[in-house]
């Protein structure tokens, strides 16, 4: 992604703006990579809190996404995710449901866009491994989610990539990633139990 940074212009976003949010170009591509796998886990705590008419929730989900937006640089997107939040805040169920799905279109299409940038087959980089070897992964990144090692549990999760997972459970691995990302250590161990049935 590195060379093609400024093409994320194309996607309605601000690299400029982003990499002074963000202190650096290394930082900013790491932000944008950490956005976009943070999609699914973002867009599904957002509709279920809607669902649920959970305000609470609701509210902290589009906060940190309209903070997070306007860190990449997407600021449209951003003061979107504000008006949500605002309305949230005050109660206005009328604006919360008239205007979440249209946000939400436009986050899927800002993510749709992005895929091209950071859907590089998860990592690249991560060396082919065995079941024997995912297993005994897998039981080391539990510990380490166990005793909040974000630096650790990030190292093996992207071991983990070496296993040749359909993509339901590379789905989930994603998400996993984007969990330990956030420091939410308890979820992410849960998506890992899962992911254990399918080594």
């Amino acid at each position: 992604m590195e060379k093609d940074i400024f093409k994320l212009e194309e996607c309605g976003i601000n690299v400029n703006l982003g990499i002074e949010y963000t202190g650096s170009r290394e930082k900013y591509i790491r932000a944008i990579q950490h956005y976009f796998e943070a999609y699914d886990t973002n867009r599904t705590r957002v509709t279920q809190a809607l669902n649920a008419m959970d305000l609470e929730n609701y509210v902290i989900t589009v906060h940190s996404l309209k903070s997070n937006s306007r860190m990449i640089g997407a600021t449209e997107l951003s003061s979107g995710f504000e008006v949500l939040e605002m309305a949230g805040r005050d109660g206005d169920i009328a604006t919360v449901k008239s205007e979440t799905p249209t946000i939400l279109d436009y986050y899927d299409i800002l993510i749709e866009n992005l895929k091209r940038f950071c859907d590089y087959s998860d990592d690249p980089d991560a060396e082919i491994i065995t079941a024997d070897e995912a297993r005994a992964i897998k039981d080391e990144l539990l510990e380490a989610l166990d005793e909040y090692d974000d630096e650790l549990s990030a190292r093996l999760v992207a071991k983990l990539f070496g296993y040749p997972f359909d993509d339901k459970y590379r789905t989930k691995l994603r998400n996993a990633k984007a969990l330990i990302g956030d420091f939410m250590y308890d979820e992410a161990a849960d998506i890992i139990r899962e992911i254990a049935a399918a080594i």
